[in-house]
């Protein structure tokens, strides 16, 4: 992951490096892409507000978690470090509807999906796809 050089603002973390732009895949639609139509019936992007900066240990092992399993999984995501701009941090707690969220938060387009905790429960209870808005 790049450092404090890396770059400003949201990352795309794709298959083959991805340099922003979508991959064709031939994942089965449950690797959390789906074929054809159902993939461009709204367009949304998965995002993960994350931070580079912080000095918790939790929220770095939360993030790292929450884009590992995601990866792990095929599913392709953007990566959105709210360090880098307040007007970031503020979408991301607009979008969870908590003043005071804090990283990771998932959002899938403008349906907010939930913290890490609720990301855990969706991945022990076998239900990933239907907590990211992908099912």
């Amino acid at each position: 992951m790049p450092g404090p050089a890396g770059p400003i603002g949201p990352r795309s973390h794709m298959q083959g490096g991805g340099g922003g732009r979508p991959f064709s895949s031939s994942l089965p639609p449950s690797a959390g892409l789906s074929a054809g139509s159902g993939r461009d019936r709204s367009m949304s992007t998965l995002k993960v507000y994350s931070t580079s900066v912080t000095g918790s240990r939790e929220i770095k092992s939360q993030q790292s978690e929450v884009t590992r399993i995601l990866d792990g999984k095929n599913i392709k995501y953007e990566l959105v470090d709210i360090s880098q701009d307040n007007a970031l941090r503020e979408e991301m707690r607009a979008k969870a509807g908590n003043p005071k969220a804090i990283p990771p938060q998932i959002v899938n387009g403008d349906h907010y999906c939930g913290d890490y905790e609720l990301f855990v429960e969706a991945v022990e209870q076998n239900t990933l796809q239907e907590f990211l808005k992908l099912a």
